[in-house]
């Protein structure tokens, strides 16, 4: 029987080493690309964030910045949008054209590394909560209550704090009928700038309790957050997916409580508003 004919060994150079060339030309620009990130000076990352916050294009309804106020005062995260662009990698999910990609990304200085972006969008952030914390404490003072909630801030989150007092009696975690008029009034931030998660936290000073309810703070602590979840579910749209609940006892004191006035302090209830983009 005859035996099939070999084919020829086609002309040039074997086919492994066109993949090896290609394979040293990516490394090639791997690491030139890793050698032009290396280096970057604070004149270029006050640019970056120069640019960050004068872009326009790359936000929806055209804001300039964060504190235009029609996002903020609509719980919108323009980070979110920022988040949102960066990944797109041409797509036309958002009606951004390649060219226009382009024209945004030639905005930034060369060689911004990935820590310096972070920095840069967690100084946003700040502003953005920032903004967002004057807003609450403006409808907190125009409905009498800024005295009792106070407003404080990170990049994370806006939080309201209220006295233990003002909410609950001694050893109880039923609501106080005076304690509804200020929580309705919360209610409203809550449904109006409120998007991502809301997190309620009871907490307690350091003297132990027993009583026919509770054997412990960790158990009053609990229930009290619990009972101002239950009403916020009531009383307002939010999703309870998004509302969280829990009871920290007197772990965490924000005074000392070898005073009246510092264990006052530590009674109290915090909700916090978090950043959709952290």
């Amino acid at each position: 029987m005859a035996k099939r004919k070999e084919d020829a060994p086609a002309p040039g150079s074997p086919a492994w080493m066109a993949t090896f060339s290609d394979l040293m030309n990516l490394l090639l620009c791997f690491f030139v690309m890793l050698f032009a990130m290396s280096n970057m000076d604070e004149a270029k990352l006050a640019a970056l964030v120069a640019a960050m916050n004068n872009t326009v294009s790359m936000f929806e309804a055209g804001a300039a910045a964060i504190g235009d106020g029609i996002l903020v005062s609509n719980g919108v995260s323009q980070l979110n949008e920022l988040d949102q662009y960066i990944n797109s990698t041409g797509k036309s999910s958002n009606s951004i054209t390649d060219s226009e990609q382009m024209q945004e990304f030639e905005r930034f200085p060369e060689g911004v590394t990935v820590e310096q972006l972070q920095e840069a969008m967690d100084a946003l952030a700040i502003q953005e909560n920032e903004e967002l914390a004057e807003l609450v404490e403006e409808v907190l003072a125009d409905n009498s209550i800024a005295d009792q909630v106070d407003v404080t801030f990170t990049a994370q989150y806006v939080q309201l704090t209220m006295n233990g007092a003002l909410l609950f009696d001694s050893g109880s975690a039923e609501l106080k009928p005076e304690a509804e008029n200020v929580l309705d009034k919360v209610a409203v931030i809550l449904d109006r700038y409120s998007e991502g998660t809301v997190e309620i936290e009871g907490h307690t000073d350091n003297r132990p309790i027993h009583n026919a309810l509770y054997n412990s703070n960790e158990e009053l602590s609990s229930a009290r957050a619990l009972s101002v979840f239950y009403y916020l579910v009531d009383h307002t749209y939010l999703d309870p997916a998004n509302l969280q609940h829990a009871g920290m006892g007197e772990r965490k004191p924000v005074a000392s409580n070898s005073t009246d006035e510092g264990r006052r302090s530590n009674r109290r209830v915090e909700i916090r508003i978090y950043n959709p983009s952290h």
